[in-house]
C-alpha cells in the first residue's frame, strides 16, 4: 500500500463502491450461498476499509481487499454461529467455473446470474438491484412504487426461496440468457432511473448510474439485438441527453419546458433515435420501444410548446395498454395537461381508473403544476405542501418549495 490522505482515500473508496460491490458481494453468495451473510460481510469490508485506507493508504488492486476482507469476515460468522461445523467446508476456494455465457463483462454476468426465472420476476429485478448494483432498500422500494418495510420483506422472501429451493447462484449458458432478459432489461432501466432522479440526498442525478446503465445495456444490445433491447437503449439515451439541462448552476431542478434545449447532448440524441430505427425495423413494438418513441418526439421538438403533445398522448395510450403502471397514467395526464390545457390535465389524472393513481409519489406536484396553471393558487398551494412532504431528494424539494412560494406571492 501506499500512503495517501484522507479525501484520496475517500475517493478512491466510493470507486471501489460503484465498480466493485457487485462483485465482492456475488463472490461472497457464490462461496456462502447465504444472501445476507454475503450482504454484511461486504458492508463490513467497506466499513473498515473507510478507517485502514485512511491509514495505510489504498491497495494495490482494491477490488481483492474488499473481496479477502469480506470472505474473512463470512468465516469469522460462520464459526460462531451453532451450525458452523455444517457451513465450514462451503468456504474453501470456489473451484473454477466454465463460462460459456458468452458475456464479457462481469457486472453483466452478476445481472444475469441474480435474475434466475425460477424466482419470481419483481423479486429477481429487486434482488439484483439491492443486492448487485448497490441500491438502498429505500431506492429499490421507490422504483417498485412500495414502502420500504414492503420491500424489505419481499427481498427477505426471496432470498429465503432460494435458501429453500437451493437455487444455484451461477452464470447461465448463452443458450439460457433469453429466458432473463426481460428481468435484465428490467435491472437497468431501474438502475438508469435511480441515476436520473435520484431518491435521497443534495443531488437530482446520479450520473455514474445513468453511465453504468447505458453501458451495460448496448453490451446487451450486443448480445442480443432484439427490438425491445434497441428500445431501451434509445430510450436511456434519448433521456440522458437531457441531463445537463435539467439541473441549474445551484444544482436546481429545471422542468422540462424550461430548459434550455441547446444544452441536450446531440451525440446522445443522434444516438438514440438512431437506435430507435433500428428497433422500429423489427416490426415487434414492446414498451421500450414505445417509450423511446415518447422520448424521440421530445428530443425533435424546438420546444414544449411546439412539441407534438397529440402523438405523445396516443403513444401513452398505446403504452397503457400493454403497461398500465401508476407512472404511465400519471405521464399521459401530464401530456394531455400540455395537449389539451390544465383543466383537461387534471380530468386525467382524477380519472386513472387505477387504483394506485393517486398514490404516486409525483401525483401531487403533478396536481400543484397544473392547478397553478389554471390559476387555482390556493389548491396549488395546498398541493405543493403535500408534494413537498413525500419529496424525498434535496433538489426536488427546493424546487418544489420555489413553486409554492411563486403561487403565494400570485
Amino acid at each position: 500500500m501506499n500512503g495517501a490522505p484522507g479525501p484520496a482515500a475517500d475517493r478512491a473508496l466510493a470507486d471501489a463502491f460503484r465498480a466493485d460491490w457487485g462483485r465482492v458481494v456475488a463472490n461472497l453468495i457464490a462461496v456462502t450461498g447465504d444472501w445476507d451473510l454475503a450482504e454484511d460481510s461486504a458492508q463490513h469490508a467497506f466499513a473498515k476499509a473507510l478507517s485502514t485506507w485512511r491509514r495505510d493508504g489504498v491497495p494495490r488492486s482494491p477490488q481483492a481487499w474488499l473481496t479477502t476482507t469480506a470472505r474473512n469476515h463470512a468465516i469469522d460468522v460462520i464459526r460462531h454461529d451453532r451450525v458452523a461445523a455444517a457451513k465450514l467446508p462451503a468456504l474453501v476456494p470456489e473451484p473454477a467455473e466454465t463460462d460459456d455465457s458468452g458475456i464479457a463483462d462481469e457486472r453483466l454476468r452478476l445481472i444475469f446470474t441474480c435474475c434466475h426465472p425460477a424466482i419470481a420476476l419483481e423479486s429477481q429485478i429487486a434482488l439484483a438491484l439491492r443486492t448487485l448494483c448497490g441500491l438502498s432498500v429505500a431506492e429499490v422500494a421507490r422504483a417498485f412504487l412500495v414502502g420500504e418495510a414492503a420491500m424489505a420483506k419481499r427481498l427477505v422472501r426471496a432470498k429465503q426461496k432460494i435458501a429453500i429451493a437451493r437455487i444455484p447462484y451461477r452464470v447461465p449458458p448463452a443458450h439460457l440468457l433469453p429466458h432473463r432478459i426481460i428481468g435484465v432489461r428490467a435491472v437497468l432501466y431501474l438502475l438508469f432511473n435511480e441515476g436520473y432522479a435520484a431518491t435521497a440526498g443534495p443531488d437530482l442525478l446520479r450520473p455514474d448510474l445513468c453511465d453504468q446503465a447505458i453501458e451495460l445495456t448496448r453490451m446487451v444490445c450486443g448480445l442480443m439485438p432484439d427490438p425491445e433491447s434497441w428500445g431501451l437503449l434509445a430510450l436511456l439515451e434519448l433521456t440522458h441527453a437531457r441531463s445537463a439541462a435539467r439541473i441549474g448552476p445551484d444544482g436546481e431542478l429545471i422542468p422540462l419546458e424550461e430548459q434550455d434545449r441547446t444544452r441536450w447532448n446531440a451525440d446522445l440524441i443522434a444516438a438514440g433515435l438512431s437506435h430507435v430505427e433500428t428497433a422500429l425495423r423489427r416490426e415487434r413494438v414492446g414498451p421500450y420501444q414505445v417509450q423511446a418513441l415518447i422520448a424521440a418526439t421530445h428530443a425533435m421538438a424546438p420546444s414544449a410548446a411546439e412539441t407534438d403533445w397529440a402523438r405523445i398522448v396516443r403513444l401513452y395510450d398505446e403504452l397503457i395498454a400493454a403497461t398500465p403502471t401508476p407512472t404511465v397514467l400519471l405521464n399521459r395526464a401530464v401530456a394531455v395537461g400540455m395537449r389539451d390545457g390544465p383543466q383537461a390535465g387534471l380530468d386525467a389524472l382524477g380519472s386513472t381508473g387505477h387504483p394506485q393513481g393517486s398514490a404516486h409519489p409525483l401525483a401531487s406536484a403533478v396536481r400543484a403544476d397544473l392547478l397553478r396553471r389554471l390559476g387555482d393558487f390556493a389548491a396549488a398551494a395546498t398541493a405543493y405542501d403535500d408534494a413537498i412532504a413525500h419529496a424525498t431528494n434535496d433538489a426536488e424539494r427546493r424546487y418544489l418549495q420555489k413553486r409554492r412560494a411563486s403561487v403565494i406571492t400570485s
